[in-house]
């Protein structure tokens, strides 16, 4: 399979997970790890439909969240907290409203994907947003997706950026 059979194989299955009840295992999962438990500014998405939602993390007091906003090419970090208007981007997205930050207040990044690999490398829609945010970066990459989106390979690129910690469900 090349990256491209990949994502139809993805996205086709997430049609049949229970991904509302994945989501809450991996929200929870994902706020044990030491790598949330420290970061003060976590960049986290909106979900697409079938997606991952991670959004009830929101809730955690002494925390400040930022949703990631498609500028050209790059994406911006931008401030969010529940309730603050949203619009539709050209992908489909919710993006806030607000200006972008300097991204290197991010603590951790937690990255959409369709699937892993076993060597920590994502497989995104494509467009490498995502890893050109994070080149040249030190912050902490996390990706929360169910387990059966695991697989051997997702054939990365010179370009793909590894994530620093899966976590599943």
């Amino acid at each position: 399979m090349n990256k491209s059979e990949l994502r139809k194989w993805a996205k086709a299955e997430r049609k049949k997970s229970d991904i509302k009840n994945i989501s809450i295992k991996l929200a929870q999962k994902l706020q044990k790890t030491e790598e949330y438990r420290q970061a003060k500014n976590i960049m986290i998405f909106y979900p697409l439909e079938n997606e991952v939602d991670l959004l009830s993390i929101l809730n955690d007091k002494g925390k400040h969240f930022y949703l990631p906003k498609v500028s050209g090419k790059d994406l911006l970090c931008c401030p969010y907290c529940t309730g603050d208007e949203l619009c539709k981007s050209c992908f489909n997205t919710q993006e806030p409203l607000s200006d972008g930050v300097d991204k290197a207040l991010i603590d951790l990044v937690i990255v959409p994907a369709l699937a892993c690999d076993i060597n920590n490398y994502r497989l995104g829609y494509g467009g490498g947003f995502y890893d050109r945010f994070l080149s040249n970066s030190n912050v902490k990459k996390i990706v929360c997706i169910p387990k059966e989106f695991v697989v051997e390979t997702i054939y990365p690129e010179v370009t793909d950026i590894p994530v620093d910690k899966v976590v599943t469900a």
